[in-house]
C-alpha cells in the first residue's frame, strides 16, 4: 500500500510539473529563438547597411574624379586601395567587368575572380549588391558588398568590400550564451519553486489520502494535525470533522443495535415466561392468571410500538416517510391520547393535568401521526420524568400557530444533552427502556408538518418539549 501511495505521489509530483514547468520550458525555448534571431538578422543587417553606404560614397566619388584612361583608372585604384587604413578588417577590392580582381589592399588576392554573386549583380544591374556566405576561395564565411564603377555612363568595373564574419559570428554566439544561459537560469528557479510548491501540497495531500484511507477501513475517529491556513487546512478540518461523525454515528449505532437487542429481549422473555405459566397451570386463580395476562398485553404492545419506530425509521432512511394530510380536530386527537394515558399513569402515581384554550380551529395534518408524536411525548415525559410524579399538558394559539406543551417535573435532561437528544440512536445518560429514535421521528413528523419540534429544560425543573403546529385557513 505505501508502494502504491508512493507512485501516486510521484505521479502527482511528475504531472505537476510537466504541467507547470513544461509550457514555461516552451515559452522560454521561443523567447531564445527569437531573440538570438533577431539579434543575429539585426546585427549583420547593421553591418551589410554600413559596408552598402560605404561602398555606394566610395564608388561615386571614384567615378567624380573624371577619369580619362584605364591607365589613370588604374593608378587611381592602386593608390586607394595602398592608402586604404582598415585593412585589418575590411579587403578593398577593384573588379572589372570579367569579374577579375585588378587591385585589392590585401594584394594577395589580385588577379583571382571572388565568384560571388553580388559582383555577378553589381555588374549586371548597375546597382550595389551583397553577399552572405562562404568565400569560394578560401571557405570561410564573409560579407561582401559591391558597387557598380562607371565612366561616361557605362560601368567599368566594381568596388568591393569583403570583411570575415568569424568575429561577427562569435559576438553572436556570446549574445546567444547569454540568452541560453538567463532562459536556463529562468527555468532552473521555476523548476525549483514549482518543486518546493508542490511538496508542500504533495505531502499533505498524502497525509490526508492516507487517513482517509484509514478512515475507509474501518478507523473511524482519527484526527490529522492541521498545521495549514488555506483550503488544505479547510479540507484537513472537514476530514476531520467527517472523521468524528463517523466515529459517533459507528458508536451510536452499535450502542441502538445492543439497546434494540436488549429492549426486544425483554418483552419476549416476559409474554413467553407467562404465556408458558399460564399453559402449563390453566386453572390457576384468576387473580393470577389476570396479571399475566396484562403483563402479555403491555409488553405486546411495547413490542409493538418499538417495531412501529423501526419501520418508520427505515421509511425515514429512505425517503419513504410520507403524510396523509386533511382537515383534522387535532385535540381530539391529542385529547385520545391524554385519555389513554391518563389511567397509566394514575397507576404508576403520576398526576395528568391538561389545559386547553378555546376556540381553536382544525388543523391541517395527519391526524394518525400527530397522534403518534402525542403519545411517544407523553410516554417520554413518564419514563424520564415520572419521578415528579407530574405532568403538565397545555395547547394554545401564539402568532398564528398551535402550540402544544408537554411538561414533566422530573430531573430534567443534563445541558451537555440537550443538543443531541433528537438524534437517531441517542440515549445519553438515560437509563430508561427504549430504542433512541422515537424522538427523531417525532421531530421529522413535525418537520414534514411544516412545524417545529423543540426540546428544553423547564423553569424550575424539569423537562418541556415544544410542539408548534401553523394554523392554516
Amino acid at each position: 500500500m505505501s508502494a502504491k501511495r508512493g507512485l501516486r505521489i510521484r505521479g502527482l509530483r511528475q504531472r505537476w510539473l510537466v504541467n507547470a514547468v513544461l509550457p514555461i520550458v516552451l515559452v522560454v525555448i521561443a523567447i531564445v529563438t527569437v531573440y538570438t534571431l533577431g539579434v543575429r538578422r539585426t546585427y549583420y543587417s547593421a553591418m551589410r547597411s554600413g559596408l552598402e553606404t560605404r561602398a555606394r560614397v566610395a564608388a561615386d566619388n571614384f567615378s567624380s574624379y573624371g577619369l580619362k584612361s584605364y591607365s589613370e583608372y588604374f593608378r587611381y585604384a592602386s593608390i586607394t586601395a595602398e592608402t586604404f587604413e582598415e585593412k585589418d578588417r575590411l579587403e578593398l577590392q577593384f573588379i572589372n567587368v570579367n569579374g577579375r580582381v585588378q587591385v585589392s589592399s590585401y594584394g594577395l588576392t589580385a588577379g583571382t575572380q571572388p565568384g560571388t554573386s553580388d559582383v555577378t549583380a553589381a555588374v549586371a544591374t548597375g546597382k550595389p549588391a551583397s553577399f552572405e556566405g562562404l568565400d569560394p576561395q578560401t571557405g570561410e564565411r564573409i560579407l561582401s558588398v559591391s558597387a557598380p564603377l562607371r565612366f561616361n555612363g557605362r560601368v567599368i568595373g566594381v568596388l568591393r568590400y569583403v570583411t570575415a564574419l568569424h568575429e561577427a559570428d562569435r559576438s553572436v554566439l556570446v549574445s546567444m550564451a547569454v540568452a541560453i544561459g538567463v532562459a536556463l537560469l529562468c527555468v532552473g528557479l521555476a523548476i525549483f519553486s514549482n518543486a518546493i510548491f508542490i511538496n508542500n501540497v504533495v505531502e499533505p495531500v498524502a497525509v490526508v489520502s492516507d487517513a482517509a484511507r484509514r478512515i475507509s477501513a474501518g478507523s473511524y475517529g482519527i484526527l490529522i494535525d492541521n498545521h495549514y491556513r488555506d483550503e488544505l487546512g479547510e479540507l484537513v478540518d472537514n476530514i476531520n470533522d467527517m472523521s468524528l461523525k463517523i466515529s459517533q454515528s459507528e458508536k451510536i449505532q452499535q450502542e441502538f443495535v445492543s439497546s434494540v437487542s436488549h429492549e426486544l429481549r425483554t418483552p419476549l422473555t416476559a409474554i413467553n415466561g407467562w404465556a408458558e405459566t399460564l399453559a402449563a397451570d390453566p386453572g390457576a386463580n384468576p387473580e393470577q392468571t389476570q396479571r399475566g395476562l396484562n403483563i402479555i398485553v403491555k409488553e405486546s404492545r411495547r413490542l409493538t410500538t418499538m417495531v412501529e419506530e423501526l419501520l418508520d425509521f427505515t421509511r425515514m432512511q429512505d425517503g419513504r416517510f410520507t403524510l396523509r394530510v386533511e382537515e383534522t380536530d387535532l385535540l381530539a386527537e391529542l385529547e385520545d391520547a391524554i385519555f389513554t394515558y391518563r389511567e397509566i399513569f394514575s397507576r404508576e402515581g403520576i398526576e395528568l393535568r391538561y389545559e386547553c384554550a378555546d376556540d381553536l380551529p382544525p388543523i391541517i395534518a395527519d391526524g394518525e401521526r400527530m397522534k403518534q408524536v402525542f403519545c411517544n411525548v407523553l410516554d417520554n415525559a413518564a419514563k424520564h420524568g415520572g419521578s415528579g410524579k407530574r405532568i403538565d399538558v397545555s395547547v394554545a394559539a401564539e402568532k398564528g400557530s398551535m402550540v402544544i406543551r408537554v411538561r414533566d417535573f422530573g430531573p430534567g435532561i443534563p445541558v451537555e444533552e440537550l443538543p443531541y437528544v433528537k438524534q437517531k440512536f441517542y440515549k445519553g445518560s438515560s437509563k430508561a427502556r427504549g430504542s433512541g429514535i422515537g424522538l427523531a421521528v417525532c421531530d421529522e413528523i413535525m418537520r414534514l408538518h411544516n412545524g417545529t419540534f423543540d426540546i428544553a429544560n423547564a423553569p424550575g425543573g424539569g423537562t418541556v418539549v415544544t410542539m408548534t403546529l401553523p394554523m392554516e385557513k
